[in-house]
């Protein structure tokens, strides 16, 4: 049945929806989230994918919601009864105590009197005939059955409810996937995939929220609401109205403290996001704030900024103080009012019985708390609608270019002709900005055609036209002469094989990831690709070979063996059309030549075509299509195009190529060198003599001059990037169960901690006790009320009532001053706390080892996070917790000292029905606030499936893998949804026994009052006494069980925040330990050091360095990425120490100096300075945090720095603010920061990280001149790329797989011909 349903409102809604697709959908997600969000969905819409079996459900759920929601007003009219009833009794006692009345024929009569006497007196009133027993033996069966009702319909409405929602949303769900997979890709660069992410979750879950329990719930509240407005009305009007008119007093009470509430919670977030930002930005350049030692400036920042937040948090207390109390006090007034005016009635004018009054105003009370409670839903309501508003649009939305269709036309044979036709294409993500303008373009079958052009020019677009990612605006794509817009998509994308710049891997094993590339695809085709790729070796390398898993988005593999795999992934779908997006670009020189090498094996015979920036790879192309603005602009071979000097020469020579002719002399000498004298390499290569042998078997197809090409590359693949740095990323989709295993932390530590604020504390727990004590008291007060109604005098009668309704002003006054006493002192001591945790664990934050940092688990987004959430949890469990507990105690204690003191039997009975009634107090509290959060942890598994499948769009249609994805992620909900109908039921029996606990409460403990009334000759008004206290507090108490702020998650937060705090680190910054020396020289030795990083200690980073500086020498470390070249200057800087082997620093080992003195000593300027959201002059003294500096030294810093003139441009000069990590400044700027930052401590040891790397050549220039300055008189330790700024150091350190394996001079080495000679000669990133 659901399939039918569904598509039809598929077509029927898709067809409206035509108007509004391409160019208003760009518009509508930038102009403004608000009217995007504007609910444009009817409440009824929710239910469209309801079948008939899930209507009927939700409407036989609704009927017993109904009847439910009846059930306690109709309590009421039994209540009512049973009052009157003990009241008549008691009259009847009074009467009979007066020794001259006795009891006559079952009416009362003067013993001395005759019958007519006693007519003429109007001695009427009956007696004898009321058996009190057998009254309330009725009256609890009355409860029973009422009670038994109860729990059926609440199970049924509840459970109904659930299970039809799941089953809706499971379709939803299911739909909703589909659609997306299904979307054209211009329809992804419109919507944020982090947007895609969280409608997947949580917009469904507001649907879901909005479709299930709520409205039974809603719909038997609000039934309740108006059986008991029409019971007052119908028992007794006048009292109705008059009790009426007090509660906009309360209703705008309660208005006032939400919006309160949430605008000082805005400002408290608000202002806490300040010292957010500045605890974010400290320990994302962790590095950079360690090397220049300024954690106390940096704690000090923090600090400053958790003032405000600290305030605002106070007033929030103070204000929701002040709202209860407003609120109780108005409630007791109104108590006082109800009874003091309904008393009247009764007595004065005997409109009611007492039992009416009770009805009456209960009738009232009760219709109202419904109408608060049942407001809950109606922003669940809402909040769904507003989620379903885009999630169904997007379901009715038709797809552009629909990938899963199966119409189109498949050509039986491919011969792999492309042309492009007069194409104009604009994407839809920027309409205004045109790519590609009447391009018209060949791809001969069989060739290799090579797209050049600056960056922009359409490369890419072109291609990703080929996939039909995008159809053009105009003109048309064809292949074999056929429009690809008439071919079926799944059948052309299976013909092409790309492999993008970033290529795409899934979290599953590298056999896996290459089978994406075909449906059933064999082992042996696998290996067969791999080879091709020239895969096969390394894969083997690992120690799970074909089996090991690549981590998430691939983050295991070094950016080679990734591309390396992407291409065996495109090579076993045998494609007939090949193309290479920058296949090669994310490379370093290495693993270029190994990856461009499978390229052109695998480019035969294959229509290929290849986009890049690096000559080396388009040299050798069939032909070369320059494009500019869109167009094609040239085409040819290499040759022609030089000379006819247009775009692919001018590209040529940007890339300063101009010593191409010296690179190949030398190049042929090497050659012959290699051939005559086998022994040059063997030299450079001694070290890696075993690896070689091993390797020896696979590299016989390849020329002998590639070997040391080989060698440091596998290390590189190894070692990855640089060790932390790619495996911090990899993690991040484990999931993190082990960092929650915490033991829940003592309360006395925590106490400790809050220690200083303890008169706050008395105080609020004070106020808490004297809160507690109110419930009681309104329980005395009641059925002190209910006593006076038999008393016989009427004076005395007036007098009393009067007495009790000032009495009840009297405690709603003190209940709103303890009240407001409680919420300030509380709050103040909560933020005063929170405070000083902030500040101590940033504090302990950053006196963590760098390698601490490294573990995924403390990213600097869960460190902030811990920072934000966890400090302020912690104040749950002290100040308001403990007002709650004793607030609790109290309320219980006073009660049970009441009952125990006015009925010690009666009040063992209802004890026993305490837990329960405190059990049922605590589910509907957590009723109220839903159970979406155990549906999002079952949801977990599906939303990494979605996520990755949304985040990988591009590749999954390239691979035409859409299908796959869906049926995984299908699978995927299954569990969720069988976990949710489970639990359908669970949630109705408890709610159901929830509700009729307080029924069957009473129906026992009214039965037993009769029996003790008629018995013992128990005062009746005790029964109600000792019954109310005890309900009432029993509920609260259940109630306050759940509302405090989770004690549990309070202590466990505590608890990972102490860890933090008890963290020894193995290199301390705060400690005062270790050598300081004066005369500091700068003289560095590494001597035989070998590391790993602690995050992967697989990996060999250093393998026994032994290199040395003398003062005031440089240094330059070359080598591929992944060598260990950063590594060593990370020793030198203690933020790591090695494993073995020793750095000394003039003489002294480095792990026995302190840590603050040696990194004082030492200036570092890396690769992406990171410089600090403040103004530029702040950055510079930054440099140095020890001494005060006067703004001369800032000037005379950045004078050296060739920053000064620059600076003096700007408007605002050294006040310029830099932006959030230097964004407003260009790279050349940022550096020259850096450079004057480092000067400005004036450094005996300058580290150079790949300083210049990043820049273009005229930045390069002038920070190159800078660095130059900086380095008279230091010591220098360089690493870079680029052979300009490595030719004049004293000492050049060729480094590979972490030791070194040529050291000298340029000449020197240039002389041995060995590594260094060869990476010079080759034109690698240094040349």
């Amino acid at each position: 049945m659901p399939g039918s349903v569904k598509l039809r409102s598929v077509k029927k809604f898709g067809q409206e929806n035509d108007g509004y697709e391409f160019s208003d959908e760009g518009k509508l997600s930038k102009n403004g989230k608000k009217e995007e969000s504007a609910i444009r969905v009817g409440f009824f819409q929710l239910f469209r994918f309801a079948s008939c079996r899930e209507i009927c459900m939700m409407i036989f759920g609704s009927i017993c919601a109904i009847i439910h929601g009846s059930a306690q007003p109709l309590m009421l009219l039994v209540f009512g009864m049973l009052t009157d009833t003990f009241i008549e009794y008691d009259i009847e006692l009074n009467e009979l105590t007066d020794p001259e009345k006795v009891c006559v024929n079952n009416t009362i009569q003067w013993r001395n009197l005759t019958e007519e006497e006693n007519l003429a007196l109007n001695m009427t009133k009956s007696c004898g005939l009321l058996d009190i027993e057998y009254e309330m033996t009725n009256f609890a069966y009355y409860y029973v059955g009422i009670g038994a009702g109860v729990f059926i319909l609440g199970y049924l409405q509840i459970s109904l409810w659930i299970t039809a929602a799941a089953r809706q949303i499971q379709i939803i769900r299911k739909m909703y996937f589909r659609k997306v997979m299904r979307m054209e890709i211009g329809w992804f660069d419109c919507t944020s995939v982090g947007e895609l992410n969280t409608r997947m979750s949580d917009d469904i879950n507001k649907i879901n929220d909005a479709i299930a329990d709520q409205v039974g719930i809603f719909i038997q509240r609000f039934t309740t609401f108006v059986c008991g407005f029409l019971m007052g009305f119908a028992k007794g009007w006048k009292l109705t109205l008059v009790i009426v008119s007090v509660s906009p007093l309360i209703g705008v009470g309660a208005g006032l403290m939400a919006l309160f509430v949430a605008k000082l919670t805005g400002m408290e977030l608000q202002a806490y996001a300040k010292a957010g930002a500045v605890a974010d930005e400290v320990l994302s350049s962790v590095r950079t704030v360690a090397a220049f030692g300024g954690e106390k400036k940096e704690v000090e920042r923090y600090d400053r900024n958790l003032v405000s937040a600290q305030r605002w948090g106070i007033r929030k207390g103070l204000i929701m103080g002040f709202f209860t109390g407003y609120m109780w006090f108005i409630i007791f007034l109104c108590y006082a009012l109800a009874f003091w005016y309904g008393s009247s009635l009764v007595v004065d004018t005997q409109e009611y019985s007492p039992g009416t009054l009770l009805q009456v105003f209960f009738g009232v009370l009760i219709a109202a708390l419904s109408l608060g409670q049942a407001s809950p839903c109606l922003e669940a309501f809402a909040a769904g609608r507003g989620a379903a508003t885009i999630i169904f649009e997007t379901i009715e939305r038709k797809p552009e270019i629909d990938c899963l269709s199966e119409a189109g036309y498949k050509l039986d044979k491919v011969k792999g002709d492309l042309e492009f036709h007069n194409i104009t294409f604009h994407y839809p993500s920027r309409p205004e900005v045109k790519i590609l303008d009447q391009l018209n373009l060949q791809v001969k079958s069989g060739e290799t055609t090579a797209f050049v052009g600056p960056s922009g020019a359409g490369k890419s677009t072109a291609i990703q036209l080929i996939q039909r990612f995008y159809d053009p605006k105009e003109g048309m794509v064809t292949l074999d002469g056929h429009d690809i817009r008439g071919l079926n998509i799944q059948w052309l994308r299976s013909l092409i094989g790309i492999v993008e710049q970033e290529p795409v891997l899934f979290a599953t094993s590298i056999a896996e990831n290459i089978r994406y590339g075909r449906p059933g695809v064999s082992n042996d085709d696998i290996v067969t690709a791999a080879k091709e790729a020239n895969a096969y070796n390394f894969i083997m390398d690992l120690p799970q070979k074909f089996d090991t898993l690549v981590g998430e988005g691939g983050g295991q593999m070094s950016g080679g063996q990734k591309q390396r795999i992407a291409i065996a992934r495109a090579l076993v779908r045998n494609p007939r059309i090949l193309l290479l997006d920058m296949a090669t670009s994310a490379l370093d020189n290495e693993s270029e030549a190994v990856v461009q090498e499978a390229l052109d094996k695998v480019r035969m015979g294959r229509t290929t075509i290849s986009i890049a920036h690096r000559l080396s790879t388009i040299k050798n192309a069939d032909v070369i299509v320059g494009f500019e603005h869109g167009r094609a602009v040239e085409r040819g071979k290499h040759e022609e195009l030089l000379d006819r000097k247009g775009v692919y020469f001018t590209l040529v020579t940007l890339q300063s190529q101009g010593d191409k002719a010296l690179n190949q002399k030398a190049r042929q000498e090497m050659e012959e060198a290699a051939s005559s004298d086998p022994d040059a390499e063997r030299k450079s290569l001694n070290r890696a003599g075993s690896y070689r042998a091993s390797l020896r078997a696979s590299l016989h197809q390849r020329s002998r001059s590639q070997l040391s090409n080989v060698v440091p590359e596998l290390s590189v693949a190894i070692t990855g990037e640089l060790g932390p740095r790619s495996y911090s990323e990899t993690h991040s989709g484990l999931p993190d169960d082990d960092s929650e295993e915490v033991e829940p932390a003592p309360v006395a530590r925590i106490l400790k901690y809050n220690a200083p604020e303890w008169p706050y504390m008395l105080f609020g727990s004070f106020g808490a006790a004297v809160n507690g004590g109110v419930n009681p008291v309104y329980a005395l007060l009641f059925s002190q009320i209910l006593a006076t109604f038999s008393m016989p005098d009427p004076v005395e009668q007036r007098r009393e009532i009067n007495g009790i309704c000032l009495f009840f002003v009297v405690v709603g006054l003190v209940s709103f001053f303890t009240q407001l006493l409680q919420g300030y002192a509380f709050s103040k001591s909560g933020e005063l706390l929170t405070r000083r945790l902030r500040c101590l664990g940033f504090q302990a934050m950053l006196g963590q080892e760098i390698a601490w940092f490294d573990d995924h688990r403390n990213s600097p987004g869960a460190l902030t996070t811990r920072l934000a959430t966890d400090a302020s949890q912690v104040q749950g469990a002290t100040g308001s917790q403990i007002g709650m507990i004793v607030n609790s105690l109290t309320n219980i204690g006073v009660a049970i000292i009441i009952s125990f003191y006015f009925s010690w039997k009666l009040t063992l009975v209802i004890l026993c029905f305490l837990p329960f009634l405190a059990l049922s107090g605590g589910f509907q509290a957590k009723m109220l606030t839903g159970f979406a959060k155990q549906d999002k942890e079952a949801m977990e598994a599906a939303g990494q499936i979605s996520g990755e499948a949304l985040n990988n769009i591009r590749t999954i249609a390239g691979l035409g893998k859409e299908r796959n994805f869906v049926e995984m992620f299908e699978a995927q909900l299954e569990a969720p949804y069988q976990a949710a109908l489970k639990k359908a039921n669970v949630y109705g029996a408890c709610y159901g026994f929830a509700q009729c606990v307080v029924f069957m409460a009473n129906s026992a403990s009214y039965r037993f009052g009769g029996y003790l009334v008629y018995q013992e000759g128990l005062h009746f008004s005790f029964v109600f006494r000792v019954i109310s206290a005890i309900v009432t507090s029993g509920t609260a108490l259940g109630r306050a069980s759940s509302y405090t702020p989770d004690y549990a998650k309070a202590k466990i937060s505590a608890a990972r925040f102490f860890q933090l705090l008890d963290h020894i680190p193995k290199i301390s910054v705060y400690s005062d330990e270790g050598d300081k020396w004066d005369h500091f020289k700068g003289d560095i030795e590494f001597i035989d050091c070998k590391f790993t990083y602690p995050s992967r200690p697989d990996i060999q980073v250093l393998n026994g360095l032994s290199v040395s500086v003398r003062p005031g020498q440089t240094l330059a470390f070359v080598g591929s990425s992944g060598c260990g070249k950063s590594t060593s200057v990370q020793l030198l800087e203690r933020f790591y120490d090695p494993n073995s082997g020793r750095v000394l620093i003039d003489g002294r080992e480095s792990t026995r100096a302190n840590v603050a003195f040696l990194r004082s000593k030492i200036g570092i300027v890396s690769q992406e300075p990171i410089l600090f959201d403040c103004s530029i002059e702040e950055n510079i003294r930054y440099g140095d945090n020890q001494r005060h500096l006067s703004m001369d030294d800032v000037i005379a810093a950045a004078k050296k720095a060739q920053l000064h003139d620059f600076v003096m441009s700007l408007p605002e000069k050294y006040d310029t603010n830099v932006g959030s990590q230097g964004s407003q400044l260009s790279r050349g700027q940022k550096q020259r920061i850096a450079i004057a930052r480092a000067i400005i401590r004036d450094p005996k040891i300058l580290l150079l990280d790949e300083a210049t790397s990043a820049l273009d050549t005229e930045s390069e220039k002038t920070v190159q001149e800078a660095l130059d300055k900086a380095r008279e008189g230091r010591t220098c330790i360089v690493i870079a790329h680029r052979l300009s700024t490595i030719q004049n150091s004293d000492i050049i350190a060729v480094m590979s797989r972490g030791y070194v394996i040529e050291k000298g001079t340029h000449d020197y080495l240039m002389s041995l011909k060995g590594a260094y000679y060869k990476l010079v000669t080759t034109g690698a990133p240094i040349s």
